[in-house]
């Protein structure tokens, strides 16, 4: 099953059930997946069955929600401040072969000539899935902003002034929601795009908190309950309406070197990450990059995401800021 948000014509909000490519079946009794969520946690009932009892017999058509740009992000939360972006970096395999020449480094460098980034990825290999119940190692982890940096597909992913470069990065988005009493519910999962600049992380991996402080995107859809352990995508970007480049990517847990329960107990030990109410998106990583390929980006390339399990593609045109970087002035109170 899997759930959409956005603006109807009159401007109003509406949650729906996806039925089909091209039609969606509006949920009644509320406006969002945050509520409806809620309403879930509160009750022990399964979203699934609260989706099914509140389905509507009111259809809309999919293709111009999408075409006018009325898509909101999957899962949001009233307050943006209230809603957290955060992310896991090297912790997929890739590829067969790339997978290959990994393991043969692995096992033929020594210590001290591997990167921080190589040392992280062997922690991971080492012990990322730990047995049900246990704690594994820890991962990377880096924040990306609240909900004022969250942008709805369709709509165009900005590259600030400041920026050395800005691509895509197809991920598996986990959506949570905190509970009334503290507890950690998985809402579902989506596809996100994790848009970073590359380049400055590039200058320096200590610039990579800097470089990952930008905009992200996620959805058009929800995919309820748990996610498959593979997932096949494809990433594309597209200029001047012509496939520029595209790849395919893997992700879910069996491409990667944590495990998804390893993952959410290494983000929320972190006791205000657990304050109820709160929304967290947490974007899970990738192996594929049009930059990692040479492609450079321009204003007007339009990024598309997509993978059979989770309906249509999420797409975002990159437009970048017109005015100059201008020094921000601190004034003392």
């Amino acid at each position: 099953m899997r759930l959409v948000q956005f603006r109807a014509e009159s401007g109003g909000r509406r949650a729906a059930m996806v039925e089909n490519e091209e039609t969606l079946q509006l949920l009644d009794g509320t406006e969002s997946v945050y509520e409806l969520a809620k309403q879930a946690g509160r009750s022990g009932q399964p979203l699934t069955e609260l989706v099914e009892e509140n389905l509507s017999d009111q259809r809309v058509d999919y293709g111009p929600v999408v075409a006018e740009k009325r898509l909101l992000p999957p899962l949001d939360h009233p307050d943006p401040a209230r809603l957290f972006i955060s992310g896991t970096g090297l912790d997929h395999l890739g590829s067969a072969q790339a997978r290959d020449a990994m393991h043969q480094q692995l096992n033929t460098d020594e210590e001290e000539t591997l990167t921080d980034s190589m040392r992280m990825f062997r922690l991971g290999l080492e012990g990322g899935k730990p047995a049900p119940g246990q704690v594994g190692v820890a991962p990377e982890w880096f924040y990306k902003g609240d909900g004022r940096w969250l942008v709805p597909p369709e709509q165009p992913l900005t590259m600030p002034a400041f920026a050395l470069e800005g691509s895509e990065e197809p991920e598996l988005v986990g959506c949570y929601l905190i509970g009334d009493d503290g507890a950690v519910l998985r809402v579902g999962f989506t596809l996100g795009n994790e848009f970073s600049d590359h380049v400055l992380e590039k200058k320096n991996y200590l610039y990579l908190a800097h470089s990952k402080l930008r905009q992200s995107s996620c959805g058009p859809e929800l995919l309820l309950g748990d996610p498959p352990a593979h997932v096949e995508g494809t990433a594309r970007i597209l200029r001047a309406g012509r496939e520029l480049w595209a790849a395919p990517f893997l992700t879910g847990e069996a491409n990667m070197t944590h495990s998804l329960a390893n993952i959410q107990h290494h983000h929320f030990k972190y006791a205000p990450f657990r304050t109820p109410g709160d929304v967290h998106l947490h974007f899970y990583g990738t192996a594929t990059l049009s930059f990692a390929a040479g492609i450079r980006t321009e204003p007007g390339d339009v990024f598309e995401i997509s993978a059979p399990e989770f309906g249509r593609p999420l797409r975002n045109e990159l437009i970048d800021t017109p005015e100059a970087e201008k020094l921000v002035a601190v004034k003392t109170l």
